[in-house]
């Protein structure tokens, strides 16, 4: 008891011992929220006896679920930690005991986007369809728009309508995006496979079709714990509210101030308006800050006071002063590359390890000239958000061999039919997608059906079949970790990676190896291949760990929830960040909580940095607000602008400012909505394009619809 009590401050000792009812901790940057989650756990655990198997923990990445887990597992000593897990994988876990709810079998595949890519492929490959029809990009995000706002019924199609019948839908469709879609529902269903969007979806079709499935989820959930509560989005908040509805013991943590997710369906007004929705809130104000220096704390508190959308609230340092942050004014953006190479190379000599040093940007594109520069200066580097761990081909490789064994599916078989090479082309692959349709079978049932026939004589088909049934045959009865090393050895992918001489790629198979060893050990008898392979699914690129001594590069989205010693934040310019994109008051206000994020990742040092120049459309580069939101005593200046870029800069901003829309007026604009346009007069909204941000509007006197910017004051007439 004194062990998990001990060293808490009053606020994360009143969070901790608060246990009944509905809580909301508002926790500020650096403030020791999972500390004191993990604290909470552990005291209702230990102190009032909760057990572990009736507590939900909801965090937002498969690495804070680990890392939860461990320190829970820690206080309590207790192997069994409950569900900790971000939604989408507790979702998994409710489908995993209760998908029968739906006659969906409890065999079903997790989706990634690499998985969705595929099925694109074969969508495109057998409608004809080319990257110009769509890319796979804006097909990925038409398809979510479509399930979320559009057709936010489609699971219907996949559940109730035969394969047959949702393949029939999909051929007749003659709109590229008519195709994608129903492609796509198509090619989930056909191996039952559900991605993201679906896990929630069918998790909450479940709670509202069969009420003694709802009430056993609510009744064993005695107490739910959500991290991050500000970049929940409108599907989670209604899980949320459905497991809460029977003990009615919800504690939320989060802060306002680090809300940068709203362009994917994050709303910090679940967060604000917690207290109008749920009765007897008790709010719990945590603002002591651990991890940055008392200079990094003021210029952070200066920054985001300018933001109106929020609680007002101050973060209070609590270690020892450190050095004034630095911002530097360059000439051109490769001496600003160069002065930040200087200063890294300086903090190297004094003894800091390059694995202590972040260089933070807002757009991927920034790095160019840094790198440049660094690969000059023999300076390493790794850029964080380059190829993900879990999206490097071996990795997928190794992971399709696995799902093989267990699903049999079409994307795993395709991809490791042929490889290593087994004489399986395209040819033959064609000759089996077409029995498949026939047939209505799998690939791998197709292939297994007609190894005696004559196409497939001079090729390895017979042995690839006999080694994946000799593995599936008795798999559940083996340690993942043996059934990993098993299957690459015995298949001949790591033999073909040695004569390949690709020893970087073995030595990622090594690092996925002992990252599945570390899963079995935190999950003990959760271990089966089946959970694995749904777990590793929803994996993302901040879950895995870079140890190496390498200076970070990283884009501000992908820092989040991190921490740095020193941290560089560069390009600091007006249409870099804040985006050029930025059109309206609310995302500007996003902008200045992404920058308030980058700044408190920060914990000796912040370096701050910008440079004139052009930007690619020409018009001159300008500082940024932000720098021009804290006070100049604050900073410590090695180069500062000169006067007369500083007044063009404060008059770009006047003209700037005065076109920002205002998103609360313009987005409550339905179709159907009669408005009014200062030129064009009154008209009515046929159709609203979030993606665009505009709507389409046909107006009275114009013969064709316009699309008109969300900038545009557009009054309801």
């Amino acid at each position: 008891m004194e062990n998990i009590l001990q060293g808490l401050n009053a606020s994360q000792l009143e969070a901790v011992t608060s246990t009944e009812g509905f809580i909301r901790v508002i926790a500020g940057a650096g403030s020791g929220k999972t500390r004191a989650l993990a604290r909470r756990f552990a005291y209702l655990v230990n102190e009032i006896g909760i057990l572990p198997g009736n507590i939900l923990c909801v965090t937002f990445t498969n690495k804070s679920a680990n890392e939860m887990r461990q320190r829970i597992h820690n206080l309590t000593g207790d192997n069994d930690t409950g569900y900790i897990s971000t939604f989408h994988s507790f979702c998994v876990s409710v489908l995993q005991e209760d998908s029968h709810a739906l006659q969906y079998p409890k065999s079903f595949l997790v989706l990634d986007n690499s998985d969705i890519d595929s099925m694109l492929k074969i969508i495109y490959e057998e409608r004809g369809l080319t990257l110009r029809n769509m890319t796979f990009s804006k097909a990925r995000d038409m398809i979510e728009i479509r399930k979320l706002i559009k057709e936010p019924k489609y699971y219907l199609d996949m559940l109730n309508m035969s394969l047959d019948t949702l393949r029939q839908k999909y051929l007749t469709a003659t709109e590229p995006s008519d195709i994608i879609f129903y492609g796509y529902l198509y090619q989930e269903k056909k191996c039952f496979g559900l991605d993201y969007n679906d896990l929630i979806k069918f998790t909450l079709y479940i709670f509202e079709q069969n009420e003694a499935v709802k009430i056993k989820w609510q009744q064993r959930l005695e107490y739910i714990m959500i991290d991050e509560f500000q970049d929940i989005d409108e599907l989670q908040y209604k899980l949320m509210s459905v497991l809460c509805g029977y003990h009615k013991n919800l504690f939320i943590v989060g802060d306002p101030d680090q809300t940068i997710y709203t362009w994917r369906g994050a709303n910090v007004r679940y967060l604000l308006d917690f207290d109008k929705i749920f009765p007897s809130v008790k709010t719990i104000m945590m603002m002591q800050n651990y991890r940055s220096t008392p200079q990094i704390v003021s210029v952070v508190n200066d920054l985001i006071d300018k933001n109106k959308f929020r609680i007002k609230k101050n973060l209070m340092p609590t270690i020892a002063d450190g050095m004034k942050v630095i911002c530097h004014h360059a000439d051109t953006s490769e001496r600003e590359a160069m002065w930040i190479a200087e200063q890294i190379q300086a903090l190297h000599g004094e003894g800091t390890s390059y694995r202590e040093i972040t260089v933070l940007y807002r757009a991927h594109y920034i790095t160019r000239i840094v790198e440049e520069v660094f690969l000059r200066e023999k300076i390493p580097y790794a850029i964080y958000s380059g190829v993900q761990f879990f999206n490097r081909m071996e990795i997928k490789d190794a992971l399709a061999y696995l799902r093989l064994i267990a699903y049999k599916d079409d994307l795993a078989f395709l991809r490791v039919v042929n490889v290593p090479k087994r004489n399986l082309g395209e040819r033959r692959i064609k000759f089996l997608q077409e029995y498949a349709v026939k047939h209505q079978c799998s690939l791998y049932i197709s292939l297994e059906t007609n190894l005696d026939n004559e196409i497939f004589k001079g090729t390895k088909a017979a042995q690839f079949v006999a080694l994946i049934e000799n593995f599936a045959a008795n798999y559940a009865e083996r340690q993942i970790s043996e059934l990993l090393a098993a299957i690459l050895n015995e298949s001949g992918y790591e033999k073909m990676l040695r004569t390949e001489g690709s020893q970087e790629r073995l030595d990622n198979l090594a690092e996925l190896k002992q990252s599945v060893y570390e899963y079995e050990t935190s999950c003990g008898e959760e271990s089966t291949l089946e959970h694995y392979l749904s777990h590793i699914a929803l994996f993302t690129n901040s879950d895995a760990a870079d140890n190496s001594d390498k200076v970070k590069l990283m884009t501000v989205h992908s820092a989040k929830g991190l921490e740095f010693p020193y941290v560089f934040l560069c390009a600091m310019n007006e249409g870099v960040f804040p985006s050029k994109k930025t059109d309206t008051i609310q995302k500007m206000e996003e902008e200045r909580r992404l920058a308030f994020v980058a700044m408190t990742r920060a914990q000796k040092g912040l370096y701050l940095s910008e440079a004139e120049g052009r930007n690619f459309d020409g018009s001159p580069r300008y500082p940024s607000r932000f720098l021009l939101d804290i006070e100049p005593a604050l900073l410590d200046y090695t180069q500062k602008p000169q006067e007369g870029l500083i007044r063009e800069t404060k008059d770009y901003l006047v003209i700037n400012e005065r076109y920002l829309a205002d998103e609360e007026n313009q987005s409550s604009l339905a179709v159907g909505q009669r408005v009014k346009h200062s030129i064009f007069g009154s008209g009515t909204v046929v159709d609203v394009d979030l993606i665009k941000a505009a709507h389409l509007v046909k107006f009275d006197n114009i013969d064709t619809p316009r699309s008109i910017s969300f900038r545009a004051k557009l009054e309801k007439d």
